[in-house]
């Protein structure tokens, strides 16, 4: 479990990657020290084990799934990476509830500054539309990020100064291709609405039958 708020950037030192899977491998100076092997990471967004540490890097296996879900095909050596390790008992709750399970891959649609802010703009898949909320949750990259605008296929945000600068945003360029995770609470309400409605599918689901339902 993790929270969507980034403590770490880390470096792809190597991708070794073909269609049944593969091994990642990152320099990351000021969290390696901490990790331990069998324990997860989310790496922009995407829960991974650890399976190696080496001084400054460590390494994680990767599923052909992972690859076929996630942008981690397209990362390159010198690629920067958002890094989080999971949420401990006691530690501040800063974000959402975030499972580190890729749901698809959008793409950035806008980078563009408004004053000392950024606005963030990325185009998600039709199937994953029916997750966006306005002023919900959205995982972009594994950070925790509220909707401020969507038009039915680019969802916005309105990015701070502070996560611009410690999060891998800004060597964002259009058409780069990111992670997407949507607010599991949604998931689960979507599961529960389809359950209840014998299975009809949730886009096809209106205000009147949610009313009928006792929503």
């Amino acid at each position: 479990m993790f929270t969507g708020i980034i403590e770490h950037l880390g470096t792809v030192e190597s991708l070794k990657a073909n269609a049944e899977g593969g091994r990642l491998k990152i320099h990351a100076p000021s969290v390696a020290k901490n990790l331990e092997i069998s324990k997860s990471i989310a790496v922009n967004g995407c829960c991974l084990t650890v399976v190696a540490v080496q001084d400054e890097y460590f390494s994680a296996d990767l599923s052909g799934e992972t690859l076929r879900k996630t942008s981690l095909g397209e990362w390159k050596a010198g690629t920067r990476v958002n890094l989080e390790q999971p949420l401990t008992a006691g530690k501040e709750f800063g974000g959402h509830f975030v499972l580190g399970h890729v749901d698809t891959i959008g793409r950035v649609a806008r980078l563009s500054p408004e004053g000392e802010n950024w606005w963030y703009g990325v185009e998600v898949p039709e199937s994953f539309a029916r997750y966006i909320v306005p002023q919900g949750s959205i995982t972009i990259d594994g950070i925790s990020l509220t909707v401020a605008r969507w038009d039915g296929r680019l969802a916005e945000v309105a990015v701070i100064p502070f996560t611009y600068q410690h999060t891998n945003i800004r060597d964002k360029k259009i058409g780069d291709a990111v992670n997407l995770e949507g607010d599991v609470l949604g998931k689960y309400v979507e599961r529960y609405l389809e359950a209840r409605s014998g299975a009809m599918p949730t886009s096809k689901l209106n205000v009147a039958d949610l009313v009928s339902q006792g929503f």
